[in-house]
């Protein structure tokens, strides 16, 4: 991709043409008549250097759908991820979003933006109300990335385990947990890969939370890669599971049998238009 002309579009002070400072942008839901309400800060400039530097980046990471990152290509990836901020996204620190009224032990939805999709990669994010969860899904062939840039998590993650009892419940497999923790914006980002890194996980939001997810390559029921659900199970392991051999570390694993489900009620998410600083997409 020829981007030598990048540095003198991005250096000219482009505008934005309404005034700065707090606005309340409403955002019309795809397929519903219902209306979304989310706080933004317009930017300064139409134009995010360092998101933008993101996009450049997945392109150059992601050339092809299904190939792994390198070692250093997830370095790079990272670098610019763990620097981002909430305004480089056009969104307000100070969030007046998503203050949901569900009813009584009704779970708030989670609400989605995409940034840019193709065959190769998808930027999006998510916006999660206090309580809502995205339940224990996993991602086939996929590498993906995720920055926290909002709020306070709790992540539960889970791979797929190398060895399996001799025999085990019907429909259910075994996995390894990996994760099982409280996080905090801001933190450094995560990844996982196809089979290592906690590649089926859930969250659920403590407080109102805006994740920044990088998909390579996206979900996509035609290449065999569309999102399954699982819940954990309370079947008991047989014996001969504790021949599973513990983690380099000496520290043994967590196993846990997860069946698959359809996808639950509170997984349901609404799509909204991304709304934040423009992207320059070169003419293909």
């Amino acid at each position: 991709m020829k981007t030598k002309d990048l540095g003198g579009v991005l250096g000219r002070r482009m505008r934005s043409e309404e005034s700065l400072g707090q606005t309340d942008k409403v955002m019309k839901k795809k397929k519903t008549s219902k209306r979304v309400t989310i706080q933004l800060r317009r930017p300064v400039y139409s134009v995010s250097w360092t998101l933008q530097q993101l996009f450049e980046a997945c392109v150059h990471v992601f050339k092809s759908p299904g190939s792994v990152p390198s070692t250093d290509d997830v370095k790079r990836l990272c670098r610019i991820l763990d620097r981002m901020k909430p305004e480089d996204l056009g969104l307000s620190r100070n969030l007046g979003f998503f203050n949901a009224k569900s009813g009584v032990d009704v779970c708030p939805r989670v609400t989605s933006a995409t940034i840019y999709k193709c065959q190769s990669f998808e930027m999006c994010i998510f916006f999660l109300p206090a309580t809502s969860v995205i339940s224990l899904h996993n991602h086939p062939e996929m590498t993906v990335f995720s920055k926290l840039l909002i709020g306070d998590l709790h992540i539960k993650a889970y791979d797929w385990a190398n060895e399996s009892p001799s025999t085990s419940p019907p429909n259910c497999r075994l996995a390894e947990l990996k994760i099982d923790a409280e996080v905090s914006a801001p933190r450094e980002t995560s990844v996982l890969y196809p089979t290592t890194g906690g590649n089926l996980h859930e969250f659920r939001a403590i407080t109102p939370c805006a994740i920044l997810d990088i998909l390579g390559p996206p979900y996509s029921k035609n290449d065999n890669r569309d999102c399954s659900y699982y819940r954990e199970t309370d079947h008991v392991l047989p014996s001969e599971t504790g021949d599973l051999k513990p983690e380099a570390n000496g520290k043994s694993g967590l196993y846990r049998y997860l069946e698959e489900i359809e996808m639950p009620k509170e997984s349901e998410m609404d799509g909204i238009e991304y709304m934040g600083p423009r992207l320059i997409v070169p003419a293909s």
